[in-house]
């Protein structure tokens, strides 16, 4: 396959060692590397068999030859933001739909979900970083508050990595692989790259000419967001302008209109400090994509070497992770994963023994870098109390590195008595509640929050301050698979997870004022 050419790694680049964190490099598994392909001699769980293997391996061959949708310099970026969440310097937003489909494809499903990222983004950022810029806000000079403010400003800015769940999250596992309708029976759907969730035999019968489609949309959403990214589009005083109506219009408006005018309020002083719309820091965001590593004949379709490192890279998104369902020890999906250098997450339920979590770590992250591994997290509230302090006592007793992140959906779907899946807004926000407490219990840091998102006004879950009822479900159900928070919900759960980090900050402070 060809090597990956690679931009400039940017000035500020600032690789961090096992030193950085005062801990030690392991060696308990060997660090090779691997033959993108040596994930087939071992067991693959959640794999689809195509009744063509000619027209299989001729599509494979065709993803192969196509340009990679990422480069191996962005993904060491990711990796590098990271690490900084491991050590409670960032905080991880990671948001997006369930599953992609071919039919919900349009630039307007992706500029909304876009736009609600941006909008978590900024609240979770001024939430926990306020009081730095308010710190300089007595300076009268514009030279020299923008001297000043300009470090402190990048900064704040780089405290929130965006990854998406998108361009590229199609695939999903199923706990069974045939679907049984009015005693017919037929292969489960598995995510639009694979077949189509219409009840019938042609269109339940993996096609592998839906991975040149998946892998078009991927395309073309990513430059999409590339767009919107540097285009002008993420203007952070246009997304205060939007929490701000958001506020205005929500019935517990009252509890975040403090913390939006005071994010407007450091966007005043920092316009009058000289950082205006047209400053790139103020309409310019980093974005990253990131989907689950399920269809394992795709992803190393699109694995390239790099050509600066000679390492490989899964050139379909710049992180990857690994689901409850194969992330078994000796599979093949921890084959596969071993062999790349993307960031990597591993989804961690209830069920995970602290001993195999520690072995997962060390084969997925031999040289225990940092930045490489996030776990996250999803076990509902009650569980979590219960299981999460002896998986971070394990990581921490190994001296392993890794960002602790909540998904604080999975572990709480439910079937609503018209029998359509949801999620209690109540309970996703208990679960983060629980991901928080137990942290600050542990000395631990919360690295970040995992959601199944969208900007539609979709009725999937159901509580919020608009509050969808079982009734409302059946009104405007569209996903394909999971039910995901509506832009409202996601908004009024980042203004909670930002609340509690300015509590968490405020407590930092105060330590650091005593001592």
């Amino acid at each position: 396959m060809p090597p990956l050419p690679q931009p400039p790694i940017p000035s500020h680049s600032h690789p961090k060692t096992q030193a950085h964190f005062g801990l030690p490099l392991l060696h308990r598994y060997p660090v090779s590397q691997l033959d993108p392909g040596s994930w087939k001699s071992k067991k693959a769980q959640q794999l689809p068999e195509y009744p063509d293997p000619v027209e299989l391996e001729s599509v494979l061959k065709t993803l192969e030859s196509f340009p990679p949708m990422v480069f191996a310099g962005e993904a060491r970026n990711l990796e590098e933001r990271l690490a900084d969440a491991a050590v409670g310097k960032a905080f991880l937003l990671q948001g997006g739909d369930c599953a992609e489909s071919f039919k919900e494809f349009g630039g307007t499903n992706i500029r909304d979900t876009f736009r609600v990222l941006l909008q978590m983004g900024i609240v979770l950022t001024f939430g926990a970083q306020l009081p730095v810029i308010k710190g300089l806000a007595w300076l009268s000079s514009s030279d020299c508050a923008t001297f000043l403010v300009h470090p402190c400003l990048t900064r704040l800015l780089a405290y929130l990595p965006y990854v998406g769940r998108m361009a590229g999250q199609f695939a999903k596992p199923r706990s069974d692989p045939f679907e049984v309708k009015d005693g017919v029976k037929l292969p489960s759907y598995r995510g639009d790259n694979i077949n189509s969730d219409d009840f019938d035999e042609k269109s339940r019968t993996p096609d592998p000419q839906r991975l040149i489609r998946a892998y078009l949309q991927s395309v073309g959403t990513l430059n999409l967001l590339r767009a919107f990214a540097t285009g002008g589009y993420a203007a952070m005083q246009r997304v205060s302008q939007w929490n701000l109506d958001f506020v205005q219009h929500s019935e517990q408006g009252d509890r975040y209109t403090e913390l939006a005018q005071r994010v407007d309020e450091a966007l005043g002083f920092m316009a009058a400090a000289g950082l205006t719309t047209d400053h790139p820091i103020m309409n310019t965001i980093e974005f990253w994509t990131s989907h689950e590593c399920l269809h394992l004949l795709y992803e190393q379709a699109l694995t390239r070497q790099d050509s600066t490192t000679g390492l490989y890279y899964d050139c379909s998104a710049h992180m990857l992770w690994v689901g409850e369902r194969t992330r078994q020890l000796d599979g093949a999906h921890v084959e596969f994963l071993r062999g790349i250098s993307n960031p990597l997450g591993i989804k961690v339920s209830d069920k995970m023994d602290p001993k195999e979590l520690v072995k997962l770590c060390e084969i997925l992250n031999p040289r225990n870098k940092p930045g490489r591994l996030t776990i996250i997290t999803r076990m509902g509230a009650d569980n979590m109390r219960i299981k999460l302090p002896h998986l971070i006592r394990a990581v921490r007793q190994a001296g392993l590195i890794v960002t602790w992140v909540s998904d604080p959906m999975h572990g709480n779907t439910i079937k609503a008595p018209c029998g359509l899946k949801t999620r209690s807004f109540d309970s996703i926000r208990s679960e983060l509640r629980a991901f928080f407490d137990v942290h600050d219990q542990e000395g631990s840091h919360p690295g970040g929050v995992h959601l199944e998102m969208t900007g539609q006004n979709v009725t999937e879950c159901i509580g919020g301050s608009k509050t969808v009822t079982f009734d409302d479900l059946n009104s405007r159900y569209h996903t394909h698979c999971d039910p995901r928070l509506n832009a409202s919900q996601s908004l009024e759960l980042a203004f909670a997870i930002a609340e509690r980090l300015r509590r968490k900050r405020m407590r930092s402070v105060g330590a650091l004022h005593k001592g």
